[in-house]
């Protein structure tokens, strides 16, 4: 493989787990390009799927991808805790070998409009791929989510695709896609029941709000789990954009610091989908109470682990749905 590219999308769908596999196994219908890792998350109500190509394979995947969650992802039916606009909700190209975030942007660029001329979903461009300066932040682009495109229509300049029609395809919404450099997806479970503590330790530890650099925050609910005896479990999500700023040990420990404010404790944590090795440099899992790991979670040892298939070719072989 000349170039390795990794693109993680995240899909509208959590509880299918049929649907979800078809989704992945449209991805490695492309030759050359493999699925790493396949997270579901039923409260979520979202997937994230893993998989890595070369710059000449990768957006094809992602394309595919993209109609086989149009055909079997209904967003008029769709409810969930995670912000979302569309059945394939974001579709990050991120360079990790013998390729740039340039090139990687322009992968994006031509994937989203592949995907909106294929299928005719609105697409948006952010982070690398952004067209738009106001474009460049995921939250930006999503805030108000589905609904509120729904609701308004995108004939607004403001709320106008980057590629295809001004109008949300009937059932799979819209779809944002972009580059960005490698992030870590951490998700602390708090020992409360409470949604809003979570709302209020993301609003400290985020960036936007003055809180650690490089650190995206949501509160949410998970509604499936249990605090101690009680329904439901708060969490509080974040994405981790600058391991060199904010470290793993770091956001566990703002966290955990804000719900002791709050006479909270934490319960666990987890990394949606893979992480780069430097992410868990200097801190031990049980240290951050870190729940489903293993070393398969690497970044880098997945890609050894199948650096003997030649090209990369699909060999069949289901990837372990987690979650």
């Amino acid at each position: 493989m000349r170039s390795i590219v990794e693109c993680v999308p995240n899909f509208s769908e959590g509880r299918e787990r049929r649907t979800v596999e078809e989704i992945a196994a449209a991805i490695e219908s492309v030759a050359g390009v493999l699925v790493l890792d396949v997270h579901i998350d039923s409260d979520h109500h979202r997937s994230v799927i893993t998989f890595v190509g070369d710059r000449e394979n990768v957006g094809e995947a992602a394309v595919r991808a993209a109609g086989e969650a149009a055909e079997r992802i209904d967003m008029t039916r769709h409810t969930g805790e995670h912000p979302r606009v569309g059945a394939i909700d974001v579709v990050p190209f991120v360079p990790v070998r013998g390729v740039s975030l340039g090139e990687c942007a322009n992968i994006a660029r031509e994937a989203g409009r592949e995907i909106a001329r294929r299928f005719g979903i609105p697409v948006y461009f952010y982070g690398a791929a952004a067209l738009r300066p106001e474009r460049v932040q995921l939250e930006t682009v999503r805030r108000g989510g589905y609904e509120l495109l729904k609701q308004f229509g995108l004939s607004d300049p403001s709320r106008m695709p980057d590629a295809g029609e001004p109008r949300l395809h009937p059932t799979a919404g819209a779809a944002i896609v972009g580059a960005r450099p490698l992030l870590v997806a951490f998700n602390v479970n708090l020992d409360c029941p409470d949604r809003s503590v979570a709302v209020r330790i993301a609003r400290a530890i985020r960036a936007s709000s003055g809180g650690l650099p490089g650190v995206k925050a949501l509160g949410l609910l998970l509604a499936s789990r249990k605090a101690g005896e009680q329904e439901g479990q708060a969490q509080v999500s974040m994405n981790l954009t600058d391991l060199t700023q904010t470290s793993l040990a770091q956001a566990y420990r703002a966290v955990e610091q804000e719900a002791a404010k709050h006479g909270v404790a934490i319960d666990s944590s987890e990394i949606v989908g893979l992480v780069p090795q430097q992410a868990l440099e200097g801190v031990r899992p049980d240290e951050i109470k870190l729940s489903g790991f293993s070393p398969q979670k690497i970044l880098e040892n997945r890609l050894a682990a199948v650096s003997g298939l030649a090209e990369f070719e699909p060999q069949g072989k289901k990837t372990e749905i987690t979650g």
